[in-house]
């Protein structure tokens, strides 16, 4: 039995230190879908801007990701990912701003 718990409590662990739980993950996914992220991004593949996890993979050993994401996102940035600049998005509250940008880093 003890075999079994220490395993299970080592990935709830993981899980509680990414911001994001999985059970969130879908919760997260669908403000982004009623936040206007995915007319321009998708999770998996270049749209007109970067996919999630592309922006996950050069930001997340970053040390200050999460804040220059969640600026990203609030007042829009250009020539990161290219010529089209990404507006601001200030019609976004700023939790759900800080719970995207945490669902977005956690993407692999």
């Amino acid at each position: 039995m003890k075999a079994l718990v220490i395993p299970f409590a080592a990935a709830a662990g993981l899980m509680l230190a990414t911001g994001v739980h999985a059970a969130d993950a879908k919760a997260a996914e669908a403000l982004a879908k009623a936040s206007g992220c995915m007319t321009c991004h998708t999770a998996e593949k270049k749209l007109i801007g970067p996919s999630f996890k592309d922006i996950a993979a050069k930001n997340r050993a970053s040390k200050g990701a999460e804040a220059l994401l969640i600026k990203h996102v609030k007042e829009g940035s250009k020539g990161i990912w290219g010529e089209i600049p990404m507006p601001p998005n200030a019609h976004v509250k700023d939790p759900d701003i800080k719970t995207l940008v945490q669902w977005i880093l956690t993407l692999k």
